[in-house]
């Protein structure tokens, strides 16, 4: 635990160093724990802003999250919307497609940073975020986006711990991520499809499957459950519940996947990265 204070005093350092920020703020568990240490490093409330992305694509309790947490602090908060369902290049899914979300989302997080006189920005990518397809990284390196708790050696698991020591209600709160990320790379996207797995979601988050994902694959729902909630989710009285609910939600089908619970499931389809996929080397 020790490692892990000396890093966050780094980090520290690093923000009375820098002395305005603008953090791209979804309210998950890395980027809450950026905010929150950056609230107590700049004493000038003026010099601190919080920027969220609002769509149909993220849940609306992450946002509604977001905005009271970011009070919480009493840290100014933005909420932006970069228009990506009206995105023609986006909505077909390319398998760049977070690279395309993430450069547009943070051009608009510099936009309104550079309102209020703020010139840095910065993410919540960990070293933990290196061992996936990423491309988003590549559009946050390409616009200068700082990645501190990167730059400062920072574990999700790292992360988790010190918020718990913080008393950060996000210290153990699961992953969620954007919700296109649950359509296979190639099939289009579009608010119905993004509706329907937003709705599926928070049913199972409801029975209690806090880390969970909806893989929509046309007229077939393919479950996502800890290895831990497979049984439970598999036992007769919530399985028949979870079927008919899915049905009416408007799925024909219904699987569960037998590996539980894996962030970037879909990235296995990708046999070779493009261009602008993530490199940890910044190359």
């Amino acid at each position: 635990m020790q490692e892990a204070h000396l890093k966050k005093q780094k980090f520290e350092a690093w923000l009375k160093q820098i002395g305005s920020l603008a953090v791209a703020f979804s309210g998950g568990v890395d980027s809450a724990f950026l905010l929150a240490v950056a609230a107590n490093a700049i004493s000038d409330k003026d010099k601190l802003l919080a920027v969220t992305e609002t769509s149909p694509l993220h849940p609306g309790a992450e946002v509604a999250f977001a905005r009271s947490f970011a009070a919480r602090l009493n840290v100014r908060h933005v909420i932006i919307d970069a228009g990506m369902m009206t995105s023609p290049e986006f909505t077909a899914n390319p398998p760049n497609r977070c690279y395309l979300c993430k450069r547009a989302i943070l051009s608009r997080i510099i936009e309104a940073a550079e309102n209020f006189g703020i010139r840095n920005v910065a993410h919540g990518v960990n070293v933990d975020d290196l061992g996936d397809f990423r491309p988003g990284m590549k559009a946050a390196r390409e616009l200068n986006i700082h990645a501190p708790l990167l730059e400062a050696g920072f574990t999700k698991q790292g992360i988790r711990r010190l918020s718990r020591e913080m008393g950060l209600p996000t210290w153990n709160k699961p992953s969620s991520g954007c919700l296109a990320t649950r359509i296979p790379y190639g099939h289009s996207i579009d608010l119905k499809k993004i509706q329907v797995i937003d709705a599926s979601e928070v049913f199972l988050r409801a029975l209690g499957f806090g880390g969970c994902r909806v893989r929509h694959y046309g007229e077939l729902a393919k479950i996502e459950v800890s290895i831990r909630d497979v049984d439970r989710l598999r036992a007769p009285g919530i399985r028949h519940r979870v079927i008919k609910a899915f049905r009416e939600i408007g799925f024909l089908y219904v699987s569960l996947d037998l590996e539980g619970f894996g962030s970037g499931r879909l990235n296995r389809s990708i046999t070779s990265k493009p261009d602008n996929s993530d490199d940890p080397t910044g190359s």
